[in-house]
């Protein structure tokens, strides 16, 4: 994995700052210089995201999150938080805490961040309790009302563009900003980028592949749910130079993550090489698609070729890729993908 940086390493590694790629979305953030040492501490920070910008005045010290890895900068970057939010899906022992974000607080040490449940909506007054210095939700789906409540507590750094479309380089630069360690943040990301490279180039036919993401209920197969590039799923393959299906092209626009389709438009579905969902993968799902007279008829779904992701287990979630869980289950995951693809040779 990336290696948790401890406080020695920061100073050092703000001298060997290393630029990730850019994408599209790329925020704006006033940072501090990535070849000054002690610029890496300069503040105030401005940070611009969708509500505005936000700025904050000192180098925080009490750091929390809330939404879906947000607390995993701070942690790859040898900061534990004050509170962080309950993991709720692909918690494999139930503590709330996914294995990847345990083995780096466990590396790190200090006392165990608060966990924040937000199932039925973020609650402040349990982020409150721990007196952060400053919020981190660049990756999540705000609304006014939540980043208005939440910026009575402490500084918010929220998504840039629109909520749950912030790719996993753009988290790290957002929230890296705000905690004073911009460099350190391109420099986690040239490594993330390094590593899913080689994770990738072990499976070349993987990378020319078109791999469509999807949720189906078994019980009604009268459509797909699909996940447009909006999703952080498809649009990190799509980072990677992978194809989008035409049909993910066609029904992403800009503004919705996913999307309905009638099974009876299966033709739509016709250039998909991989067909990934979640369930059993020692079920009988890919036979219950392939005995169905509208699903069957797409290739992919024909030929067996289908991914099937534990559902609400570690390596599905994953699959949404985060600034730890990227080394955890990089290689496992693109060996799913690719075992699928070759399931029609």
């Amino acid at each position: 994995m990336p290696r948790i940086r401890t406080a020695a390493a920061l100073v050092a590694a703000s001298l060997l700052a290393l630029t990730g790629c850019a994408s599209a979305s790329t925020p704006a953030a006033t940072a501090p210089a990535a070849d000054d040492t002690a610029a890496s501490s300069t503040f105030p920070v401005t940070v611009e995201h969708a509500f505005g910008e936000t700025v904050i005045e000192e180098k925080p010290e009490r750091v929390a999150s809330v939404a879906w890895g947000n607390h995993e900068v701070p942690i790859a970057l040898g900061i534990v938080p004050v509170g962080m939010s309950k993991a709720t899906w692909g918690d494999d022992d139930g503590d709330g805490v996914l294995p990847w974000v345990e083995d780096a607080l466990a590396e790190l040490g200090g006392d165990a961040p608060a966990l924040f449940d937000e199932t039925d909506g973020i609650p402040f007054e349990e982020i409150a309790d721990t007196q952060p210095d400053v919020i981190l939700a660049s990756y999540s789906g705000l609304s006014q009302e939540d980043y208005d409540t939440l910026s009575k507590i402490a500084p918010v750094v929220a998504y840039p563009e629109v909520a749950w479309g912030t790719s996993y380089e753009d988290m790290i630069r957002l929230n890296s900003a705000a905690l004073g360690l911009a460099a350190e943040g391109d420099e986690l990301i040239a490594e993330l980028h390094d590593e899913v490279d080689t994770a990738l180039a072990s499976h070349p036919g993987l990378a020319e592949s078109a791999v469509l993401f999807s949720w189906l209920d078994e019980a009604d197969l009268s459509k797909v749910t699909l996940y447009t590039d909006l999703d952080t799923r498809p649009g990190f393959l799509s980072s990677l130079g992978l194809p989008l299906p035409s049909i993910v092209e066609e029904s992403s626009d800009g503004a919705a993550f996913y999307a309905e389709v009638s099974s009876e438009e299966a033709d739509r579905f016709e250039d998909v090489d991989v067909f990934v969902t979640y369930g059993d993968p020692d079920g009988a799902l890919v036979e219950t698609l392939q005995a169905d007279p509208l699903l069957s008829q797409i290739p992919a779904i024909a030929d067996g070729r289908i991914a099937i992701l534990e559902n609400n287990a570690p390596l599905a979630a994953s699959a949404n890729p985060s600034p730890l869980s990227i080394s955890w289950g990089i290689d496992d995951y693109f060996t799913v993908l690719a075992d699928a693809l070759n399931a029609g040779e």
